[in-house]
């Protein structure tokens, strides 16, 4: 199959549908490239020459509708774009299979860079790396400004009991793939579970909030949150514990799993608690246990990364090294919640 006609994408099919949906939208020949780098559901750059879109499907070949379910993604942009938080302007859903063999939908084209590492945001110097995570957090704070209810959202999760079935849900998937010892796992796991916070009101969360899921304009501010594959209604200071996890050195050379920490300029976690403390107003005083949450839930999903990989599942490069780290993420978490 061509760039231009890549797998999963009909081209044909889904110009008649635009043409039939959205009359006049389109108004030259369609071509679309894959955008590499998302690790579930597929997204292409879609373009006729005079305006660009974006197409998000799941992954060719079935998996659990739940989890990628084009249209709660559809929801929450839809219901965000007319706040204050920057999304994509959605431009239509298909839930009809026969276009593309699964639902699918097309947002605008928002111009912006995804940074990955730290290496990445070394050409911008100290003050716009600065710069970019501190808006990071004020975006994070005007998400979880927004009152679910007024936009569409009151029924988008179920936020009682949030944090105890994360915690349960998160325990599954490492029972799910279970095949060594795990030195201090089940020990995080349990304290978790015993010093489990009374959650804030509950908010519209992103549940995978962090730099390369936003896209950054040549004016340092958020063009854009990508990825809302994992939003819902839940607590808002899980949102702020995976920032702040990803906003501390693993102490992992050559780790295939990237934070950007260690980019000059890139402000100190205790800065970015205080900066969303002072500007969203919620008490933040269990912040570490929110973080070691974050630490937990990143070592079950490498866990299971490297369970594939032992069973010949994994595809690429990179995959003989998770197994490593996944010891690391674990010491972490319970560094935190030990030292705060």
């Amino acid at each position: 199959m061509s760039p231009d006609h890549p797998p999963g994408l009909d081209l044909d099919r889904l110009r008649g549908l635009l043409d039939r949906e959205r009359p006049g939208l389109v108004t030259g020949p369609l071509t679309a490239r894959l955008i590499e780098g998302g690790r579930s559901n597929l997204t292409y750059a879609l373009s006729d020459s005079a305006s660009k879109w974006v197409v998000r499907r799941p992954p060719l070949g079935h998996v659990l509708a739940t989890a990628h379910d084009m249209k709660r993604e559809h929801r929450v942009i839809s219901a965000l774009y007319p706040t204050e938080v920057p999304v994509p302007r959605p431009v239509l859903l298909c839930e009809d299979e026969e276009v593309l063999g699964a639902p699918f939908y097309v947002m605008e084209f928002v111009a912006g860079t995804p940074y990955r590492t730290s290496d990445q945001l070394v050409p911008l110097g100290p003050e716009r790396t600065r710069d970019a995570v501190l808006s990071l957090v004020d975006t994070l704070v005007e998400l979880h400004a927004v009152d679910p209810a007024e936009v569409g959202l009151g029924d988008f999760g179920r936020p009682e009991g949030f944090l105890d079935r994360q915690l349960r849900r998160w325990g599954k998937q490492l029972d799910a793939s279970r095949n060594r010892e795990l030195a201090g796992i089940d020990e995080l796991h349990a304290t978790l579970g015993r010093r489990l916070p009374e959650s804030p009101m509950p908010t519209v969360i992103h549940g995978d909030y962090r730099l390369d899921n936003v896209l950054i304009g040549d004016d340092d501010r958020i063009k854009a949150i990508l990825d809302w594959e994992m939003s819902t209604l839940g607590d808002p200071l899980t949102d702020l514990g995976l920032l702040v996890m990803y906003s501390l050195p693993l102490g992992a050379p050559d780790s295939p799993v990237s934070t950007t920490a260690e980019a000059p300029g890139h402000p100190e976690p205790r800065e970015l608690i205080e900066r969303y403390a002072a500007r969203s107003g919620r008490d933040v005083s269990h912040i570490s246990w929110y973080t070691a949450f974050a630490w937990f839930k990143l070592a079950v999903i490498l866990e299971g990364i490297h369970y594939r990989y032992t069973l010949g599942q994994t595809l690429g490069e990179g995959f003989d090294r998770i197994g490593d780290l996944v010891p690391v993420f674990i010491d972490h978490g319970l560094t935190t919640l030990q030292e705060g």
